[in-house]
């Protein structure tokens, strides 16, 4: 009896460890400074339509996507400028400018399997090791770039790299998507409001 109730408590624990697993998606929100404000704060690139993404497997180094050298209009083949970097909860929210504590934010925790964690880990390793794309405007950015991975998860619906590019123009698109879905599988979603000196965009 009691061999069998070790074998269970050790199945148990291994059961629970599996259900564990997560990824965390965080949206800094695009922005402009209020009128009252715009000599204290400043443009930040896309306004309210630009914000930023980026996906943690919680160890507060958050895999996102930014652009390295000259901006690109259109989307080099080999001349990419463009780079995958993680940044800590800190530094991701204050990529933009301000004061990360007052930008407004949002955390989708989303389960996943253990062969989803490890084809992360896969994903991370290779794309910090070489940027897989052109960082563009006609192109890939942040929020097509955290679609591609989450597509590649089976999180989202995986498109084509052309169909990334049109569909997933801007972070948005891709969380509203997760706000669908962690509605109606009951992720955990934690949001909090930015300050008032600067008009955020909404969901």
């Amino acid at each position: 009896m009691f061999k069998y109730l070790v074998v269970f408590l050790v199945l148990s624990v291994k059961l629970q460890a599996q259900d564990s697993l997560f990824v965390k998606v965080h949206f800094l929100y695009g922005s402009k400074p209020q009128k009252a404000y715009k000599k204290t704060q400043s443009k930040w690139f896309g306004g309210k339509l630009g914000g930023h993404v980026g996906i943690e497997l919680d160890s507060n180094q958050i895999l996102n996507f930014i652009p390295k050298g000259k901006f690109h209009i259109i989307a080099h083949k080999k001349n990419r400028h463009s780079t995958y970097t993680t940044h800590n909860f800190e530094d991701f929210y204050s990529i933009m400018g301000g004061n990360w504590q007052e930008n407004k934010k949002l955390i989708i925790k989303i389960p996943i399997s253990q062969k989803q964690k490890e084809h992360f880990l896969c994903i991370q390793k290779n794309y910090l090791t070489q940027t897989p794309y052109d960082y563009a405007f006609l192109g890939i950015r942040c929020g097509a770039a955290a679609h591609d991975i989450l597509g590649q998860l089976g999180i989202l619906k995986h498109f084509s790299y052309r169909g990334t590019i049109f569909k997933v123009f801007y972070p948005k698109i891709v969380r509203r998507k997760l706000l669908k879905k962690a509605q109606k599988q009951g992720w955990q979603i934690q949001k909090q409001e930015g300050t008032k000196e600067r008009k955020w965009e909404m969901d």
